[in-house]
């Protein structure tokens, strides 16, 4: 015989995984046309403008360029001293270049830079060249391994951005590769940091117009045509949290650096981190039926953060939602229950709670004595 109710508690608790806050385009204007803010350490989505709307990444494309030099960098099958031959194709390319010299051979290391920090078209040849024979082939390398890392809705034509038809994507997706440059290659990621570059005797410096702004922003790359206008993928820590944001299609350079600037502030002022719980910490015991032991912690499997408006901190409330008491025998990791984050502005966040221990049943004598306990006193006592 089992006794059955819902247990419930709400707490207004002070951070560490997935909260989602949504902050709709009507709290903040942007002449940007589409625009994505992301919290780096939780996903937490802070603020969307079309984010998913088909998009000229541009010279942001080079990110993607970039990641795959990194990955081979990671795996060891480059090194930062192994050198391309630069083609004539490559040494012909037109926009932005690194001025790498035909026939010539360049180091990885000064490729990156020339990516990077000068936003080479010529460079880019150079690796996809290098890396698969072509830049046809490279790109569709470059999509195989977008979609693997959840950019579904992009797809590269050529390493450099240059405009091509069907050359497309999204502030999502890019915001998608921004993250995973960061939390897959902190090794090299410091490149996108670096404020200027000589080369060949040429000093450039770095497009990005937040490094030079003192926001704390470390990266990560521009991007303009005449048909997609000017676009920012930046990232920028403040206070322990750092944000990751896409920006794109405005109207000019000035335009670009103000509003990116804009955007970068009123998000790192308007929200913040709030830690709720660690993985392994007990959030609450749940009552054990027929059990060597009366009750029994239920923790979470992984940290627990939300992200959401300053404002919204008073109101956010967390329940743990159960049906107790637990018949034994319970094992340890069991899911007993759930728990419920709610705040204004944020969508529920829901975690399995689950059994921190092992329960045994009782023996015989233990199970007769709770059944005539129960039969005599009700679920009360």
């Amino acid at each position: 015989m089992t006794r059955h109710r819902m247990k419930t508690f709400i707490a207004a608790v002070a951070a560490l995984l997935v909260a989602t806050a949504t902050a709709g385009a009507a709290d903040f204007e942007t002449p940007a046309k589409h625009v994505i803010i992301v919290d780096y350490a939780t996903g937490a989505e802070l603020f969307a403008k079309m984010p998913d709307e088909l998009m000229e990444p541009a010279s942001m494309t080079k990110m993607m360029t970039v990641y795959m030099l990194f990955d081979r960098l990671k795996k060891g099958a480059l090194s930062l001293t192994d050198t391309f031959l630069v083609s004539e194709n490559a040494w012909r390319k037109q926009g932005s270049k690194m001025f790498v010299p035909v026939g010539g051979r360049v180091s990885v290391e000064d490729l990156i830079r020339g990516i990077v920090v000068q936003s080479g078209n010529d460079a880019s040849i150079v690796v996809a060249e290098g890396l698969a024979g072509s830049e046809d082939a490279f790109a569709q390398q470059m999509t195989e391994k977008a979609h693997q890392l959840g950019m579904s809705n992009t797809v590269f034509k050529n390493a450099s951005g240059w405009p091509a038809p069907g050359h497309h994507t999204t502030a999502r997706d890019l915001a998608i590769l921004a993250a995973a440059t960061i939390r897959n290659f902190p090794k090299y990621y410091a490149y996108y940091a670096e404020e200027s570059f000589v080369y060949n005797g040429i000093k450039q410096g770095n497009r990005n117009p937040l490094l030079y702004r003192n926001t704390g922003a470390d990266g990560l790359k521009t991007g303009h045509t005449e048909a997609a206008g000017y676009g920012l993928t930046a990232s920028a820590q403040r206070g322990g949290m750092r944000l990751i944001m896409v920006a794109h299609g405005m109207a000019s350079m000035k335009e670009r650096a103000a509003e990116s600037n804009r955007l970068m502030d009123w998000a790192f002022r308007e929200f913040n981190a709030y830690p709720l719980f660690k993985g392994g910490e007990k959030v609450v015991d749940a009552g054990v039926w027929l059990g060597a032991a009366e009750t029994v912690p239920l923790t979470l499997e992984e940290d627990l953060t939300v992200v959401i408006k300053r404002t919204s901190r008073k109101d956010l409330k967390v329940a743990a939602q159960l049906e107790e008491p637990v018949a034994a025998p319970i094992k340890k990791g069991a899911q007993i229950g759930r728990l419920v984050v709610t705040a204004p502005d944020m969508k529920p966040i829901e975690r399995p709670l689950l059994a921190a221990a092992d329960v045994q049943p009782l023996g015989m004598v233990g199970r007769f004595k709770e059944a005539v306990g129960y039969l005599v006193w009700g679920g009360g006592q």
